[in-house]
């Protein structure tokens, strides 16, 4: 039985093998039969997908020839829409004269601080006023200030092309004698001041002790006249100043000065922006005439004559037939037809000097400045805050005597500072008998740190501030008090990071009314709304760490550059330099394109809501991604239910992406049934209402460039 069931084993083993050759060869055939079907189904995605990327390219080839067709139509109503900026600048130069002549008129003995002969007059008028008090200095300081600021603004605000490099020298130099000038008059009164130490002493320190102090100004002078060794600490009531003198300052004829000037008189001038050459060549064909108006050179003129002079000859040719009167209405319309060319160049080439000047400012520096001295700030990455405290030991002048009736004053060199510590002494003197001196200061109220401030001394030498020679820095933030120890006096001041509130986490530009929107941006330690109306612009609201915070700038009007250096001032600085990309991670973004999509911005804020897209990040340099919405009420819009249009504009292009701000992945698909533009003024036109447009339409050309000038100051599109 053993050996049958094995034969009939091996029977069974035979069997399975031609089974399995079957399946086998069965399987491959099912796997062959697969390949091809999967090979067919691939063959007719493949055909599918190139059917479809045919319609696509020829509906893009369509689209593409539709925009090429309306291109030329669409650009040049922009253009005909932008000469908005050269109305507004225009209307600047005719304010500007009208302010020369309400000046002329006035006749009230304020000078002009850029003619020459009048300033120059008045500072020396002023230098021979030797006997002035502190309270007059201060009063007449106001003037100086003013001046100073208009200096400043003509600077910062007139178009580059108008300032002539011998101007920009002349108004710099002026404006550092007068800077100088300011301060020769507090030590001259400071000198006077102190003469007199003996008569207002305290009766019960037996010092004298004096504050003054106005809105741009306060002066704390202490002098040390009873010489007491145990009178170590100096505090103010009034106040919160306060020192701690070694003893051989406390045995010294000294007085001690602190002369908190709230502006900055001391950080050289920044340098002015100049026109590249080619734009500048083109801007100086600008002339003024004897009535302050801006004509074109005759030369450039001579080369748009040549097809009048043609075209007149042949009208004269036909004129020999008609009557004389003809003749003389022929000529009348030429006059007429050559002024318009006069006035339609002088347009253009305005309108090129505005654009070369707007584009200055979206420039990025292509070298980082370089320090060379240790411990030097550098005043590229940090600013002044709070103005400049004036720190001086001086030498007590010799006090009035009276003598039998008589007052015997002794004739004094003038104001002199005490050396402290000496030049020359030995090194084991130095901690001992010279230690440094601590100082201790109110923090300026109207000036925001977001940080502990930094201490920064002034090198005379080296014309620049230095962190060195300063110890033991503490702030008290709810006091707004700070100490620190200091080597040698001199002026100080605080400075904080410039790029401490870049880059900007999110931004909305908002309509109100007519001419009216509101600018939001959002920071990681603030929210600031600035509210612009016609060519003036405010701070509408701040928010510190979304709490809100009151600003002394709220609600006070300004023009832009006037309001952009409030805002540095008081240390709420948003707006970028040329050097802030070496600092900051920045979304870079071509200058021409980012200038070309503030421009139209600007055109459309006054019927439309635009805001910061997080997809903006994601596209290339040579486009931008936003938001944008009709608004034509006053009312807040809805933020539940927002409905946004996400459009990507590339200086030339502009269209309607499909994504949303919500969608998972970028893409630059083009939304269904849309078509772009050459602009973005005629992409928002597709989906807007007639009454948004014609509201876009009837803006005021001064509004429109004030909220330009803003957008381009803020950089939005690159630093958020």
């Amino acid at each position: 039985m053993g050996p049958k069931e094995n034969k009939s084993g091996k029977k069974k083993r035979k069997m399975s093998k031609a089974k399995r050759l079957k399946w086998l060869q069965e399987e491959e055939e099912r796997r062959q039969r697969e390949e091809e079907e999967a090979r067919v189904k691939s063959e007719k995605e493949e055909i599918e997908r190139l059917e479809i990327e045919q319609i696509e390219r020829e509906k893009w080839q369509q689209l593409e020839a539709k925009a090429l067709e309306r291109k030329n139509e669409e650009l040049e109503e922009l253009y005909l829409l932008e000469r908005c900026f050269s109305e507004a600048e225009k209307l600047k130069r005719d304010n500007g004269l009208l302010s020369q002549w309400k000046h002329y008129i006035r006749c009230d003995g304020t000078p002009d601080p850029t003619v020459a002969p009048e300033i120059n007059t008045f500072i020396s008028l002023w230098k021979e006023e030797t006997d002035e008090t502190f309270e007059e200095v201060i009063s007449k300081s106001k003037l100086v200030l003013h001046l100073i600021d208009e200096l400043k603004l003509i600077l910062l605000d007139a178009p580059p092309s108008d300032l002539r490099d011998a101007s920009i020298v002349q108004y710099q130099e002026t404006l550092l004698e007068l800077q100088g000038l300011l301060q020769l008059k507090f030590n001259r009164a400071t000198e006077i001041l102190l003469r007199q130490a003996s008569t207002l002493a305290d009766l019960d320190t037996g010092n004298m002790e004096k504050v003054i102090r106005d809105e741009n100004v306060t002066l704390y002078v202490w002098a040390n006249l009873r010489k007491n060794p145990r009178y170590s600490s100096v505090r103010c009531s009034e106040i919160k100043i306060g020192f701690e003198i070694p003893t051989i300052l406390a045995t010294s004829d000294i007085a001690l000065r602190l002369l908190h000037t709230h502006y900055d008189h001391v950080t050289p001038l920044s340098p002015v922006p100049r026109l590249p050459q080619v734009h500048a060549a083109t801007s100086s064909l600008f002339v003024k005439d004897e009535d302050g108006q801006v004509a074109v050179m005759e030369e450039f003129q001579e080369e748009y004559k040549q097809p009048e002079i043609e075209s007149n000859s042949v009208q004269q040719e036909e004129l020999k037939v008609e009557e004389q009167g003809d003749i003389e209405t022929q000529m009348c319309s030429v006059q007429k037809e050559s002024g318009d060319t006069q006035s339609e160049l002088k347009m253009k080439l305005l309108s090129e000097t505005i654009l070369a000047a707007q584009l200055l400012l979206l420039e990025n520096v292509t070298e980082k400045p370089y320090y060379f001295e240790d411990k030097e700030v550098d005043m590229c990455g940090f600013t002044t805050l709070g103005g400049v405290y004036h720190l001086d030991i001086l030498e007590l002048p010799p006090q009035p005597k009276q003598r039998k009736g008589w007052m015997i004053v002794e004739i004094h060199k003038g104001l002199q500072k005490y050396v402290y510590p000496p030049a020359t002494m030995e090194d084991s003197e130095t901690e001992n008998t010279f230690p440094p001196i601590e100082v201790e200061l109110e923090v300026h109220e109207n000036v925001i740190f977001f940080e502990d401030p930094m201490v920064a001394r002034w090198d005379a030498e080296g014309k620049l501030w230095k962190t060195d020679g300063i110890r033991n820095v503490t702030y008290k933030s709810g006091e707004r008090l700070l100490t620190f120890s200091l080597e040698t006096f001199g002026p100080v001041t605080l400075i904080q990071d410039t790029h401490i509130n870049m880059p900007y986490q999110s931004w909305e530009l908002r309509p109100l009314d007519v001419n009216q929107v509101l600018l939001i941006v959002a920071t990681l330690l603030i929210e600031i709304q600035i509210q612009i109306k016609e060519d003036l612009c405010m701070l509408a609201s701040l928010k510190l760490n979304k709490k809100k915070h009151s600003s002394i700038l709220e609600g006070k009007w300004m023009t832009p550059i006037s309001f952009i250096i409030a805002l540095k001032e008081a240390g709420l600085n948003i707006f970028p330099t040329g050097h802030s990309h070496f600092y900051v991670v920045i979304n870079h973004k071509i200058p021409l394109v980012e200038m070309k999509a503030y421009r139209q911005m600007a055109l459309l804020s006054s019927a439309f809501m635009f805001g910061w897209s997080r997809w903006n990040m994601h596209c290339d340099s040579k486009n931008v991604v936003f938001k944008v919405r009709e608004h034509l009420t006053k009312e807040e819009p809805d933020v539940q239910n927002p409905n946004w249009t996400l459009l990507m504009f590339g200086g030339d292009r502009a269209l309607r992406l499909k994504i949303n701000e919500y969608s998972e992945a970028y893409s630059e698909d083009l939304e269904e049934e849309t078509e772009f533009h050459s602009t973005l003024y005629h992409m928002v036109e597709d989906f807007a209402s007639k009454g948004a447009m014609e509201k876009v339409r009837n803006s005021s050309c001064q509004f429109i460039d004030s909220v330009c000038h803003m957008l381009l100051s803020i950089r939005l599109f690159s630093f958020s």
